[in-house]
């Protein structure tokens, strides 16, 4: 996938390997992997993990039997997942698949759809996972929602300084986010993710929002913390995963659909 220079160097300082690992955004991980565990086809199906940075989510698929292939942008990233058990990493592109027509039963698209900012370029990578999925497997997709920026930069603190909110706003209105940090980013409308699928030969696309509310309780940490009350949090979310009034407040949001079957 080619990426501009500004995310490259963002992610060349190895923020990805951590953020999953630690701290609220924890909770965006196992949903995440909530989420996964009911949709993908039972080990030791196939999967393509594309743009899957350091392998946070291939590992944890590998360890469950499912036989995992990464492909990232990202040289550091790509070095790292491959060390991991079970998987195999290779460089690539999310809008030109190094993978056979119909060859894996299930695709995931964790981070390529952020950075995509051309409506074309999102499609190309949804038709390219349809491609290369077999008749009926799944095709995953997270996204960043619109207002996620504001959310989190007064979560942060960051709103209190100028450059944050102009950034955050800019966001809002086009779906653009230039970070002052370096992140760079397309932040979805969640009601535009389900058309992109449907444009690219995937409807009837579901939508689950990961974080619900709770990424944003001053406590979450403490939460996540505690294995009991983590467990709550998870099924409380899971109850309105898919409200549609709701599903705009999460950080993220996971879409899936199936690639149709031929018509008979």
């Amino acid at each position: 996938m080619t990426v501009t220079r500004e995310v490259l160097d963002y992610y060349e300082r190895d923020e990805e390997h951590r953020r999953l690992r630690e701290g609220r955004d924890r909770l965006e991980f196992w949903r995440t992997q909530d989420v996964l565990r009911r949709v993908l086809p039972p080990a030791p199906a196939r999967v393509l993990d594309v743009g899957g940075g350091t392998g946070v989510h291939a590992e944890w698929l590998a360890a469950d039997g499912y036989e995992v292939e990464l492909l990232d942008p990202v040289p550091l990233h790509v070095e790292r997942a491959g060390r991991l058990p079970g998987v195999r990493a290779r460089l690539g592109d999310a809008r030109e698949l190094p993978v056979p027509d119909e060859s894996v039963d299930a695709v995931l698209l964790l981070g390529p759809l952020y950075h995509l900012p051309d409506r074309a370029d999102r499609l190309r990578a949804l038709a390219e996972a349809r491609r290369v999925v077999r008749p009926g497997g799944p095709v995953a997709a997270a996204t960043i929602n619109r207002h996620a920026a504001v959310h989190d930069m007064i979560y942060q603190r960051l709103y209190l300084q100028e450059s944050y909110q102009e950034a955050a706003h800019a966001a809002v209105a086009d779906g653009t986010l230039l970070g002052p940090n370096g992140f760079t980013a397309y932040l979805h409308d969640a009601e535009e993710v389900p058309g992109e699928f449907a444009d690219a030969g995937l409807p009837g696309a579901v939508r689950y929002g990961l974080e619900g509310a709770f990424w944003l309780y001053g406590d979450i940490e403490d939460w996540l913390d505690d294995p009991g009350r983590r467990d709550l949090i998870l099924q409380a979310q899971r109850s309105m995963e898919s409200v549609p009034s709701l599903i705009g407040v999460s950080g993220h949001v996971l879409t899936v659909a199936h690639r149709p079957a031929p018509a008979a």
